[in-house]
C-alpha cells in the first residue's frame, strides 16, 4: 500500500498495471501478503491507536461545535468495543476463505476438442471512497488482495491520522511480498476524487461508503458503475401472532446494539392487535435504553395509556418525514398497521407497501410465528436483505461468513447485500480448441456444433494457476 502523492491519473494507471500483476499471483502468494498485513498491524496496535486518538480528539471538538455528526464520531473510534481486534479478525477470516479467482461454473463442449468454460475473474481496479471508518483500509486491502483486485482508497479527513498510520504499516508489510505496493493506494486529497471518477479507462468500479450525499455525488459524477447504498433505512413489522418476548429482544438489539450503523432499525411497524399487548413491553425496553419513540396517532394513544409518566417523556408524535428518515441515533419511528380479516391478511400487504415506499431497500424484517406470512412478506419486499424473527444487525459481511465486506449494496445488478469476495468477482469465458475455425461449421462447412453440457468434476474446476 502506498500513501500516494502522485497525480490522480498516475495513481490510477499504476493501479491498473498492478491489477494485472495481481491476477497472475497464486493463492499462496496472496495469502502470504494477508498474513504479513495482519502481523504488522497487530505489532503496530499502540501506534495506530495513538494516531486514532488524535483524530478522535479533533472529532470530539467538531462534534461539540455541531460540525460533526455523533454517528460519524462513533464510527471513527477504532478502540471502541474491540473494533481493532475485529479488524484483525476480518483479515484472518478473509485469508481462510477459498480462493474466489478462477472458479469454473460452466463447461460446454461446442464440438469435439472445442471446450468452452466460464470462470470467475477479478473486476480490476476498485475506487473506494469512505468516511470516518479507519478499519476500512485493512478490510478493503485484505478483500482486494484475496480477490486479486487493485484498490484506490480515499478516506474522510476525520480519520486522516489513522489512515496514514495504517497505510504506512500495510505498505511496509507488503514490501517483501509478491503483491505490488501500488495495488493498494491511499489518496489523501479531496480534489483527487472527481478526476478519478472520470477515469473509466483505469477504474472499473466505485464503492462509496458514507453519507447519502457522498453516494449521490459518486452516482452523478462517475463514468463507471457505482456499487453501494445511499441510506440504511431499515424497517421491522410485528405481525399479530409475534411472540412478545422475542419481539422485545429482537427490536432492542436491532435498534440499540449500534444505532449509528446502516443496518440499525429506524422504523417499527406494529399490527393493530399488538398495540395494547406487545407494544408497551417493547416500548418500555427501548425507552430504558434511551430511545425516543416517534409514534403515529394509534400507537401514541396506546403508549400514553399504558406507560408511566416518567417513561412517556420519550414518546412523541411522529411526522410523515420520520418514516423516511435514517436517524442513526437512539430514535425510532412507530407506525400502526390496521387489522384486516382477509386471507392472506391485507395488513401484510399494507406493511409491504409502506416499507417499499419509505424504506431504502437495505434490510427489512418481520416478526411472526407463521412461515407462510414470513414468505409472503419476503416475496413482496424489494430489499437486498429480508429477515424473519431476527435482528436487522445481522446484515453484515463478517456475520454472513464473508470474512468482511467492502460495503452493502442495494443495486439490482452484479452484487446485492453485503459485498464480500464473491461480489468482487465477475465472469469471463475461455475457449480451448485445436485449430477450429468458424467457417468449418454451418452451411459453409461440414461440421456441426454439439453444444453438450459437461460435468463440473473436481479436476475440471481446479482453479487455473491459483491452487495453493
Amino acid at each position: 500500500m502506498s500513501l500516494t502523492n502522485a497525480s490522480p491519473e498516475d495513481a490510477a494507471r499504476a493501479a491498473k498495471t498492478s491489477s494485472r500483476r495481481l491476477a497472475t499471483l497464486s493463492t499462496n502468494a496472496r495469502n502470504h501478503a494477508l498474513d504479513a498485513i495482519h502481523d504488522a498491524l497487530l505489532s503496530a496496535k499502540d501506534a495506530i491507536l495513538a494516531a486514532n486518538a488524535k483524530d478522535l480528539a479533533l472529532a470530539k471538538q467538531s462534534a461539540a461545535n455541531g460540525d460533526l455528526s455523533p454517528a460519524i464520531l462513533k464510527r471513527l473510534d477504532l478502540g471502541r468495543k474491540g473494533k481493532f481486534e475485529d479488524m484483525l479478525q476480518g483479515i484472518r477470516d478473509v485469508r481462510s476463505l477459498e480462493d474466489p479467482v478462477g472458479r469454473i461454473d460452466l463447461r460446454t463442449e461446442l464440438d469435439s476438442g472445442l471446450i468452452l468454460h466460464r470462470q470467475t475473474c477479478p473486476i480490476g481496479v476498485l475506487l473506494i471512497i469512505f468516511e470516518a471508518r479507519p478499519e476500512v483500509i485493512a478490510n478493503i486491502a485484505s478483500l482486494a488482495i484475496k480477490s486479486a483486485n487493485a484498490a484506490i482508497l480515499k478516506g474522510g479527513k476525520e480519520s486522516l491520522e489513522s489512515f496514514k498510520a495504517i497505510s504506512s504499516v500495510i505498505s511496509s508489510a507488503l514490501a517483501p511480498t509478491d503483491v505490488p505496493n501500488d495495488s493498494i493506494q491511499l489518496v489523501t486529497t479531496r480534489d483527487a476524487v472527481e478526476p478519478l471518477l472520470a477515469m473509466s479507462q483505469y477504474v472499473d468500479l466505485v464503492i462509496p461508503r458514507g453519507s447519502n450525499q457522498l453516494v449521490r455525488y459518486c452516482q452523478e459524477k462517475a463514468h463507471m458503475p457505482v456499487l453501494g447504498h445511499a441510506d440504511g433505512l431499515c424497517n421491522m413489522y410485528i405481525h399479530s401472532d409475534a411472540d412478545a418476548q422475542m419481539a422485545v429482544s429482537v427490536v432492542v438489539d436491532s435498534k440499540c446494539d449500534y444505532p449509528a450503523a446502516c443496518n440499525a432499525l429506524e422504523a417499527l411497524l406494529v399490527h393493530e392487535d399488538q398495540l395494547e399487548t406487545l407494544l408497551p413491553a417493547v416500548a418500555t425496553a427501548l425507552i430504558v435504553q434511551g430511545v425516543t419513540l416517534r409514534c403515529d396517532p394509534p400507537s401514541l394513544a396506546a403508549l400514553t395509556r399504558h406507560l408511566p409518566k416518567d417513561l412517556s417523556l420519550l414518546v412523541q408524535p411522529a411526522t410523515d418525514a420520520d418514516f423516511s428518515t435514517e436517524f442513526l441515533d437512539l430514535i425510532l419511528a412507530i407506525k400502526t398497521i390496521a387489522a384486516t380479516p382477509s386471507d392472506p391478511p391485507a395488513c401484510i400487504d399494507a406493511a409491504i407497501e409502506h416499507i417499499n415506499t419509505h424504506g431504502s431497500h437495505h434490510t427489512d424484517a418481520i416478526l411472526t410465528a407463521s412461515k407462510a406470512v414470513a414468505d409472503h412478506f419476503s416475496n413482496g419486499i424489494d430489499s437486498a436483505c429480508k429477515f424473519w424473527n431476527c435482528s436487522t444487525r445481522f446484515c453484515d459481511g463478517m456475520r454472513f461468513g464473508f470474512g468482511t465486506e467492502v460495503g452493502i449494496s442495494t443495486n439490482k445488478v452484479h452484487a446485492r447485500g453485503p459485498v464480500g469476495l464473491e461480489g468482487l468477482m465477475i465472469h469471463e469465458y475461455r475457449l480451448a480448441g485445436n485449430g477450429q475455425g468458424v467457417a468449418m461449421y454451418g452451411s459453409g462447412g461440414g461440421k456441426r456444433y454439439t453444444h453438450r453440457r459437461l460435468p463440473l468434476t473436481a479436476e475440471a474446476v481446479q482453479q487455473n494457476g491459483h491452487v495453493a
